[in-house]
């Protein structure tokens, strides 16, 4: 395991790279590549605008994972998933919930406001992207045993998309940031991300998922856990044979995938960023000129490129023109 660093603010990188994205990504999320590429030209955009720079549903719904996360006095299933449908649902119920709010996490909340058990209110069927677009806060707090990480990561995810490949997929987001974070080289991430997708293969965390598992077609919990992880793994392959051809024109999206689903959303932000991890705001810019899920990708790649360079990645004039900036520096001072 690679040793833990946070000299240069690691978290603050990853939580403003997080939002940073977002904003890139917000304008761009429904155009098609070639209407960005005439807007923005090739590079994608690369400067915030507006003061504030709007972000999207995704740093608004990554932040409510982070103020939960801080907000526990440990991180265990009863602690934090009563802080989590809390937080859940006061995004739901926000005036600021404007930004084309995913209709998977609208319906997961508005199910969860019954009260009930989480696992009859989640989508069971979805792996949508937002399962994993809010997990980066679980890879930066300091501290936490590998079973609590893989279990928050799993846990914020199957409050609303209860498909396996979308917990799968949020608990890679979080390590990512994690390894990165603690000084792995970007070359060797994709590696241990597969080799993660093994480890984990037949691991199902009852303790934080309870039966979450017994869906229709399914025999085992093994079974259940396991197709989530093999289609994560078959999504890292497509980034490693993407990136061996070295040909990285055009659209990211055709390589990878749209990012609409959560696998997806993983892999082409890992190749938006391991195209040029040196390179943290052209990281950004392709993520945001993409066809797919821009923002979410955008978001995704921002978060990794921060947590491995630390804030000094970002021009320092932006910190303080996005939005909730209050709110990720309280998040960043907490963890760094």
């Amino acid at each position: 395991m690679p040793r833990r660093v946070t000299t240069v603010q690691n978290a603050a990188g990853s939580l403003y790279g997080l939002a940073y994205g977002d904003a890139l990504g917000k304008p761009t999320e429904f155009e098609d590549y070639a209407a960005i590429v005439a807007r923005y030209g090739p590079a994608g955009p690369t400067e915030l605008t507006g003061d504030p720079a709007l972000v999207t549903d995704d740093t608004q719904m990554a932040l409510a994972v982070g103020e939960s996360l801080l907000a526990a006095p440990e991180i265990s299933p009863d602690v934090l998933e009563p802080l989590l449908r809390e937080a859940f649902l006061a995004w739901a119920q926000s005036p600021d919930n404007n930004r084309a709010p995913g209709m998977t996490c609208l319906r997961a909340c508005g199910a969860l406001a019954e009260g009930g058990p989480w696992q009859r209110a989640t989508q069971a069927s979805s792996k949508g992207c937002g399962a994993n677009m809010r997990v980066t806060p679980v890879g930066l707090i300091p501290g936490l045993t590998d079973d609590q990480r893989s279990g928050a990561a799993q846990l914020q995810a199957a409050l609303t998309h209860g498909h396996p490949t979308g917990l799968a997929a949020s608990e890679l987001t979080a390590y990512a940031c994690w390894f990165l974070r603690g000084g792995l080289a970007p070359d060797d991430l994709l590696a241990t991300l597969r080799d993660r997708c093994d480890q984990q293969r037949t691991i199902y965390r009852s303790d934080w998922l309870g039966d979450l598992w017994q869906q229709p077609g399914m025999d085992s919990p093994e079974g259940f856990i396991a197709r989530g992880w093999d289609e994560c793994a078959a999504a890292l392959d497509r980034v490693s044979a993407a990136l061996a051809k070295g040909d990285f024109a055009g659209d990211p999206c055709l390589a990878t995938g749209a990012g609409w689903i959560a696998e997806e959303a993983l892999a082409t932000a890992l190749y938006c960023y391991l195209i040029s991890p040196d390179e943290p705001v052209a990281v950004l810019g392709r993520g945001a000129a993409s066809s797919g899920d821009s923002d979410s990708i955008a978001c995704l790649a921002g978060a990794f490129a921060g947590a491995a360079r630390g804030l000094a990645a970002w021009p320092a004039a932006w910190q303080h023109r996005i939005e909730y900036a209050d709110r990720l520096a309280r998040l960043a001072a907490a963890w760094d």
